[in-house]
C-alpha cells in the first residue's frame, strides 16, 4: 500500500485496508486506498461517483466495501463520515516508520515502537474472533498438536508449543519440512495441525498442512495473506497485519510480531477453556524451574 494510507492510522477501517489489500484484485486496491486516503471525499460521493474516480466499475466498488466488511456502499460511506469527523478532531498526525542509516538510537526505538504498536492494532482489528473461537476449541480439546514454521515463523511455532506444553497439551513444533509431512501423516481427526506463514506460500509449510488435512486432522493456518494458498487446506484462518517493510527492517521482523499476538490469543482461549488442568500444569512447570532462578 502507498505510503498515503499508511499514515492513516487509529482506525478499524484503514487497519482493514492494510491488511487485506494484498489479497485484492488492483481495481479494488485502488478503491480501498481511495478511501482510506480521503475519507471525507469519498464519503460525499455516490458509488457511481467513487466508481467514476478510481477509474472502476460500480460492483467494484460494492464488492471492496464488502471485503472490508460493510453489508454495502451505504454502510461504507457512513463509516467514512465517522473516519473523516475523528480527523477534523485535532489528532496528531502520524510520525513515519522508515528508519534511516543516520537515523540517532532515540528515533530508532520511537519508530521502532510506534510501528510495533500499529501492527498490533491491525492485526487485532482484522482478526476473525469466530475462527479463532472455532480454532480454540478445536486445539483445547486435540489429541495432539503439531505446529509448523520456519525462519522467523518458526520461531513463533516455538513459542506456540512451549506455552501449550507448559498447561499439559501434547504439542510439538516441525521446522524440518521432512519430519514435518512425516508427523503429519500420523494424524487423524481429533487431532490439530496449525501453520504459520506470512506470505501463505511458503511450500515447507503448505505441504505438512495439506497431509495433515487430508488425514483428517483440523487444520489452522496464521498468515498475513488469507487469500493465500495454504488457505486452501485450512478449516480455520487467522489473519495478521501485512508487515511494514523497510531496507533495515525486512518483513519478517515485522510480521513476527503480529503472528506472536495472534498465538497468544490462541493459547490464552485455550487455557481458559483447559483452566482445570492448565492452572495446576502450568503451576508445577513454575516449581520445576523455580530452583534455577535461586541460583
Amino acid at each position: 500500500m502507498p505510503q498515503e494510507v499508511k499514515e492513516i492510522f487509529g482506525s478499524a477501517l484503514a487497519s482493514k485496508v492494510r491488511t487485506l489489500g494484498p489479497s485484492m484484485t488492483r481495481s479494488m486496491q485502488r478503491v480501498a486506498e481511495a478511501v482510506a486516503k480521503d475519507p471525507a471525499g469519498c464519503a460525499a460521493l455516490t458509488v457511481t461517483g467513487l466508481a467514476e474516480l478510481t477509474g472502476t466499475s460500480e460492483a467494484t466498488v460494492v464488492r471492496t466495501a464488502r471485503l472490508l466488511g460493510y453489508p454495502g456502499y451505504r454502510d461504507l460511506r457512513l463509516a467514512l463520515a465517522g473516519l473523516a469527523a475523528q480527523q477534523q478532531s485535532g489528532r496528531s498526525p502520524a510520525i513515519t516508520t522508515d528508519i534511516a542509516v543516520d537515523d540517532p538510537l532515540a528515533d530508532v526505538v520511537a519508530k521502532l515502537a510506534y510501528d510495533e504498536q500499529q501492527t498490533l492494532a491491525d492485526t487485532a482489528a482484522g482478526l476473525d474472533t469466530v475462527q479463532l473461537g472455532a480454532a480454540v476449541a478445536a486445539t483445547a480439546s486435540a489429541r495432539r498438536i503439531d505446529v509448523y514454521g520456519v525462519g522467523a515463523s518458526g520461531l513463533v511455532a516455538q513459542d506456540l508449543t512451549q506455552k501449550l506444553l507448559r498447561i499439559g497439551l501434547i504439542a510439538q513444533a516441525h521446522s524440518d519440512p521432512h519430519l514435518a509431512v512425516t508427523n503429519a501423516v500420523q494424524l487423524r481427526s481429533g487431532d490439530v495441525a496449525i501453520a504459520i506463514t506470512h506470505s501463505g506460500a511458503t511450500g515447507d509449510v503448505i505441504e505438512p498442512l495439506r497431509v495433515a488435512f487430508e488425514h483428517g486432522a483440523t487444520t489452522v493456518a496464521i498468515t498475513g495473506r488469507p487469500g493465500g494458498a495454504v488457505a486452501q487446506y485450512a478449516d480455520h484462518v487467522l489473519t495478521t497485519s501485512a508487515a511494514r517493510e523497510s531496507e533495515l527492517r525486512p518483513a519478517a521482523m515485522s510480521s513476527r510480531t503480529s503472528q506472536l499476538l495472534v498465538v497468544d490469543c490462541l493459547f490464552v482461549g485455550v487455557a481458559q477453556r483447559t483452566y482445570e488442568t492448565a492452572a495446576p500444569a502450568l503451576a508445577a512447570s513454575y516449581e520445576a524451574l523455580a530452583h534455577r532462578h535461586r541460583r
